[in-house]
């Protein structure tokens, strides 16, 4: 397809307007890239040990404008090109980090492979050979203790491999099972008796529980399927600051439980990557007092399950306080860098030769969204007043963390199937 002289004009200003606005467009990560290079050799190690099946995570850490979004987009395109199916979850009033039902919906929804434009686990599902050793040993896995999966995964498995090709209806329904919704138990005993299938037993299973088995057994389809694994990239993982305690403490759980790769099963080939703001541990763990009352609200059921949360969450905690990886400040030759690729893109886009432009005072505080919006607007103006001197100012804007229950979204029902 011959791609238009207009079409590259409208792609160079929409990665303008996404960099103005602060949106991590694939526009606007190409056009500016990013100056993180220890970043991206841990997460390049990251995917190395996920390719081979060991899953983990990194936690990342920087000021609002710093570039977060911006720098997960692009380790998504480097994983995409690495041959991994990448999902981008943001932490939202919908999609809360302490409920893995709706955070894997999300994953599952956004899921994308390279050279494909829908959910990665549908297509996975299509495009896997049944008949391959691929798939014969997902369906070994699956029934095996090791997996930690309840029944209807082995029977599910199964049952594609006999009706892909004969009833895609059917076929389809396995596939949104695999993805997060509900199938029914009857239907499966009787296209197992169909099939000549020993009677099988599947006994219920929670919601809640599925949503880690889904997880794990996403990951191993999609490596079925030829993905060297899965990325997840989870953003804006700050909003819990603003949730109960109970459920800040069963968030730092789930983080602890992303970062280290503790998923119930060994192999799989995942990787997480998250993202929240560096002021976090000062602001919530330690000003709101949760190092110390977390594990002690959690531990206060006095069960077993409610002591191996609190011991979760206080590994959520330690991670946040000592192992986030801090986005480095951009210095002298990666701001260079960036204005002379922005002053080419708005050349470029607009058909102009842009002059110099003194953008904002080069600070070790400043964020490079500061910097890249003043350059990009003081541009903008001169091009429509060429004796216009723009001088631009910045205000910070401060982390809210005051409590929210609205924001902690209703958990998904943990009804028994």
């Amino acid at each position: 397809m011959t791609v238009t002289t207009v079409e590259v004009d409208v792609a160079r200003r929409r990665a303008i307007e996404a960099l103005r606005a602060g949106v991590p467009s694939r526009d606007a990560v190409a056009a500016l890239g990013t100056g993180q290079a220890a970043v991206e050799d841990r997460v390049s190690a990251l995917l190395a040990g996920a390719r081979e099946g060991r899953a983990g995570g990194v936690l990342l850490g920087g000021g609002f404008g710093a570039g977060k979004s911006h720098l997960l987009e692009h380790l998504g395109r480097l994983a995409l090109d690495q041959g991994f199916a990448v999902s981008r979850v943001v932490i939202s009033k919908e999609i809360p980090l302490h409920d893995p039902v709706k955070v894997f919906q999300a994953a599952a929804a956004s899921a994308v492979k390279a050279g494909y434009g829908g959910p990665a686990i549908a297509e996975a599902a299509a495009e896997v050979d049944l008949d391959a050793r691929g798939y014969g040993e997902l369906r070994l896995w699956a029934a095996s203790p090791a997996a930690n999966l309840n029944e209807r995964f082995p029977a599910t498995l199964t049952l594609f491999a006999r009706h892909r090709d004969r009833d895609g209806e059917f076929a389809d329904a396995i596939v949104r099972f695999w993805s997060g919704d509900p199938i029914a138990a009857p239907e499966l005993r009787r296209r197992m008796r169909e099939i000549g299938e020993p009677r099988v037993v599947l006994p219920p299973v929670s919601t809640r529980e599925l949503g880690g088995q889904r997880l794990r057994f996403a990951a191993r389809l999609l490596k079925a399927a030829g993905c060297a694994g899965w990325l997840i990239l989870v953003d804006e993982v700050e909003l819990i600051g603003r949730y109960s305690l109970q459920q800040r403490g069963k968030s730092y759980a789930e983080l602890a439980r992303l970062v280290r790769g503790e998923h119930g099963a060994p192999g799989l080939p995942l990787a997480a990557v998250l993202a929240m703001t560096d002021d976090f541990e000062a602001a919530v763990i330690a000003g709101k007092g949760d190092r110390e009352q977390v594990g002690q609200k959690l531990r206060a059921k006095q069960t077993a399950e409610a002591g191996d949360l609190a011991s979760a969450a206080e590994q959520g905690m330690r991670i946040i306080d000592r192992e986030m990886m801090l986005l480095a400040p951009p210095d002298a030759a990666e701001l260079d860098q960036a204005y002379a690729r922005l002053k080419q893109l708005h050349a470029d886009a607009f058909g102009w030769t842009p002059p110099d432009v003194a953008g904002l005072e080069r600070l070790g505080a400043t964020r490079m969204r500061q910097y890249v919006r003043a350059w990009i607007n003081e541009w903008d103006l001169v091009r429509l007043d060429s004796d216009y001197r723009p001088e631009t100012e910045t205000v910070d804007v401060v982390s809210d963390y005051r409590e929210d229950t609205a924001l902690e979204g209703p958990e998904a029902a943990d009804d028994e199937l």
